[in-house]
């Protein structure tokens, strides 16, 4: 098939595209100019187009003739999403649903957009969260990922539109940037390889549900003919407290990690863990990669790149 991968030059994005080729699809990569693309390796199936998400004419040229689109473009973070709600809207939802129209008139058979399980779902009535929990989020970056989802479905119901929703965890792996300003365990281990002092918001007891990457690409190749339809949780169905990742760096890597404790921040729910018992009985999946081993494979990547 030709898949369209919107967001395809990034640390996920990236991976996709290698796990897309590996399989014989065709791949077309939409990205912002300023992208690097040191991710992605020169391949006679991979084309890549640089361009603006929000620039209709733009993603209207880069989805046509594409059977499959799959949707990882966000222009917002979680924890700065509050401060511009309206860009997060107009930069977001209002380009999405532009980009639905197009990929309608272009005949493209489905659409699996990356959702978000850490921020849809807000401060969880229990563990593990499965589908049906309430989704009341917190933040305008989840708010707008659960609107995108719900137009899904609308352009299902009126186009015949296909799509299936990954609501993701938090995924680490090789290539995640180590200076960012989100991906714990990719800043954590960045520091504790360069013996420089850990920030942590809070006591440490923050849990997360980490999936390495390997497991997302898995989940993502299998949607295309998997899955119609379907909203599902993938992350790695357990949590590790932000104290507990860097108890497995400082094993995995052998060195001790600096920590320096912060104040709490409010949009940081205590526990977040995902039941990812639809993904397993849908797409005939599960994670494969234990934590303290994508640690190590984070790592020795990290060491010679």
């Amino acid at each position: 098939m030709r898949c369209l991968v919107l967001g395809g030059a990034g640390f996920i994005g990236s991976h996709l595209v290698d796990g897309l080729v590996s399989q014989g699809h065709q791949v077309r990569v939409f990205d912002r100019p300023q992208m690097s693309r040191d991710n992605l390796a020169d391949h006679p199936l991979v084309e890549i187009i640089e361009g603006d998400f929000a620039n209709s004419g733009e993603m209207a040229d880069a989805i046509r003739g594409c059977d499959v689109c799959y949707h990882l473009i966000s222009t917002t973070l979680p924890k700065s999403s509050n401060a511009d709600p309206v860009f997060d809207l107009e930069s977001n939802l209002v380009a999405t649903v532009r980009m639905l129209g197009h990929a309608v008139e272009a005949g493209v058979r489905k659409v699996v957009f990356l959702s978000s399980g850490g921020t849809v779902y807000g401060t969880p009535q229990h563990v593990p969260i499965e589908e049906g929990h309430p989704t009341t989020p917190i933040c305008s970056y989840g708010i707008t990922k659960l609107a995108i989802e719900k137009y899904l479905e609308l352009f299902r119901h009126l186009h015949g539109l296909d799509y299936t929703v990954l609501r993701l965890s938090n995924p680490y792996g090789e290539r995640q940037r180590i200076n960012a300003s989100q991906g714990a365990v990719a800043v954590f281990l960045g520091k504790v390889l360069h013996d420089e002092s850990v920030e942590i918001w809070g006591d440490g007891s923050v849990v997360r549900d980490y999936i390495h990457i390997s497991d997302v690409v898995s989940a993502m190749l299998r949607c295309i003919d998997r899955a119609p339809g379907s909203v599902l949780n993938i992350g790695s169905g357990a949590g590790l407290s932000l104290n507990e990742v860097l108890d497995a760096i400082e094993r995995v890597t052998g060195r001790t990690a600096v920590r320096a404790y912060k104040p709490g921040r409010a949009f940081d729910v205590p526990v977040s863990i995902l039941d990812i018992g639809s993904a397993r009985r849908e797409l005939d999946w599960q994670p494969v990669v234990e934590f303290d081993q994508g640690i190590a494979r984070m790592a020795r990547w990290l060491q010679t790149n």
